[in-house]
């Protein structure tokens, strides 16, 4: 029996992939698959699902191992077992918004798809702030007089730039992370320990 793997779709799924090829994996079954959501390769089977989902499967015990953002794991806190990171997929939390805004009177509102990441963030440096949750493109919040910041991912910046931001404040730095079913590490150790020790070697490497 294969370990089973689900892989987060777009971004970190192409950058899991090229980690497989550096390490001599043949990855051709994970290039070819067109819009497969299952695939077989020598050593693994892998899923591919958004990033909360791939989690959500780890640990309801649907896929053995996951390759998943620091952020869901952070936002969300799925039980899991948080094995290692990656050395890719890393970016930063950081707080935005428009350079010449001025402290609010009230209490400051920022808007954010993080809300528990970022309740704990100004909890830890004693500040009370109002949250809005939003789940799409949060840079027009404090554009449009909806909030006065953000608190977001940050990579390139170049969307806060073309949208008249600055980053404030860095908060944390993330990167893609290994997870995997608390059972599956005690009933499959067999199996899981060589695939997981491969990644473990080439982080160390990195």
């Amino acid at each position: 029996m294969k370990p089973v793997i689900a892989l987060t779709k777009g971004r970190l799924e192409k950058q899991f992939i090229k980690f497989l090829k550096d390490l001599d994996y043949d990855v051709n079954p994970l290039l070819d698959k067109g819009r497969k959501l299952q695939v077989e390769t020598d050593h693994f089977c892998a899923i591919f699902a958004k990033g909360i989902d791939v989690a959500t499967y780890v640990e309801y015990g649907i896929a053995d191992l996951g390759i998943v953002g620091e952020d869901i794991l952070l936002e969300v806190q799925p039980d899991v077992f948080d094995l290692l990171p990656f050395p890719f997929g890393k970016c930063r939390f950081a707080i935005a918004g428009e350079p010449s805004n001025l402290t609010p009177l009230r209490k400051q509102r920022i808007a954010t798809k993080y809300p528990n990441i970022t309740t704990k963030y100004f909890r830890d440096q004693g500040k009370s702030v109002d949250i809005v949750k939003l789940e799409g493109s949060v840079e027009l919040a404090p554009l449009l007089g909806l909030a006065d910041d953000i608190v977001d991912i940050v990579e390139t910046g170049n969307t806060l730039k073309e949208n008249g931001l600055v980053v404030k404040e860095e908060m944390l730095t993330i990167s893609a992370r290994l997870i995997a079913n608390r059972n599956s590490l005690k009933l499959k150790r067999a199996i899981l320990t060589p695939l997981i020790d491969s990644f473990r070697i080439e982080e160390e490497i990195i």
